[in-house]
């Protein structure tokens, strides 16, 4: 079965109904770092864990959907041979386009990689790849470092 093509509508944030709006603020709280979790970030918006994944994948910015975007992610990591390998391939499997890829020698024991991709032909959504990411052995933390 083909993945249906998402077709998208301009609508004045003024006419949204309130579910969408705590969504992007749960989804900028999370960005920006200032909720540590999902939990957290639903809990001080007074959104439910079950609306925020609901809509979490159809609410976003116009300057996101109008366009490709381009995510640095940073990760955390263990000292473990192959792990930028799996990293590369979780990536690879989404069919997002990875654009630079930068790992620190490790310092006791770890090490940090930024990996910027382009997600225009991403399938799933970037929190899918970051939560599979966070499930490998030796990751200690996945975040998004910047979205342009």
């Amino acid at each position: 079965m083909a993945k249906e093509t998402p077709e998208y509508y301009l609508v004045d944030k003024r006419v949204l109904p309130e579910v969408f709006i705590k969504v992007m603020e749960v989804k900028q709280r999370i960005n920006t770092g200032e909720s540590a979790s999902i939990n957290e970030a639903v809990r001080k918006t007074g959104l439910s864990r079950s609306a925020y994944y609901k809509y979490k994948d159809s609410v976003m910015p116009f300057y996101e959907a109008a366009s490709g975007r381009k995510v640095t992610i940073l990760i955390s990591v263990e000292n473990f041979q192959g792990i930028l390998s799996s990293i590369i391939r979780i990536i690879a499997d989404s069919r997002a386009n990875i654009l630079t890829i930068n790992q620190n020698i490790p310092i006791n024991g770890l090490a940090d990689i930024s990996i910027s991709i382009d997600t225009i032909s991403m399938f799933g959504s970037l929190d899918e790849v970051m939560n599979e990411i966070g499930k490998l052995a030796g990751v200690r933390k996945c975040t998004v470092l910047s979205r342009e």
